[in-house]
């Protein structure tokens, strides 16, 4: 039997996702309300797929996913759940090496599938997602905009963006407040941006968080 991961940060959603899947006869082994929590759990549990939403608080789905792959690489395939259908999107997943890129509004028609094409080695995009989307993938429009942030950079901004104090970043990623300060003032180096709004405002743009 398949084992799946999920992680949505509203509870309704887990329930419903959870309930498709058990009745498609998938076990669900383990439920998550935040990236941070997702990876933790793919650590533990070793489930075949995990099914990630994008818009996650703490850890975003791209940079969960970027974790739990470079842990495991095929050995666990994910797929990524979300509203969000723009280029932008599917290519930083894609990126990052999902497997799955799933609509949440095609979820009931579309999740299964894309679990028995990950499973088999295939990448599963839905049907949605434009051509056009597909055939910029690998061309350089699609490279244009290099991340100049390492994971632990892009984790620690999307809490700076999410309001949480160096403190609390500390705390949560079990490092001391003097890292987390320099990981911020990195940050802001690399990107030439010296406020916490301008931060919040370049998060938005590169989909760590959703406005």
């Amino acid at each position: 039997m398949v084992t799946t991961l999920l992680a949505d940060d509203h509870v309704l959603v887990r329930q419903g996702l959870k309930s498709l899947l058990e009745h498609a006869g998938f076990q669900v082994v383990g439920e998550a309300s935040d990236g941070h929590e997702a990876v933790k759990l793919a650590q533990q549990l070793h489930p075949d797929v995990c099914i990630l939403d994008l818009g996650m608080p703490v850890l975003n789905g791209v940079d969960a996913a970027r974790e739990i792959i470079k842990t495991f690489g095929n050995e666990i395939k994910v797929i990524l759940l979300t509203m969000y259908a723009e280029q932008s999107y599917v290519i930083a997943a894609l990126a990052a090496g999902v497997h799955g890129y799933v609509l949440k509004s095609r979820a009931a028609s579309n999740l299964i599938e894309a679990i028995h094409e990950v499973q088999r080695g295939n990448t599963y995009l839905s049907p949605d997602i434009s051509r056009s989307v597909i055939a910029t993938l690998g061309t350089d429009e699609a490279t244009s905009e290099a991340e100049p942030l390492s994971v632990r950079e892009r984790q620690v901004l999307q809490l700076v963006a999410e309001g949480m104090s160096t403190k609390a970043i500390a705390e949560l990623l079990s490092i001391s407040v003097k890292t987390a300060e320099s990981h911020r003032s990195r940050i802001m180096q690399k990107l030439g941006i010296h406020e916490t709004a301008g931060l919040v405002l370049y998060a938005i743009r590169r989909g760590i968080i959703q406005a």
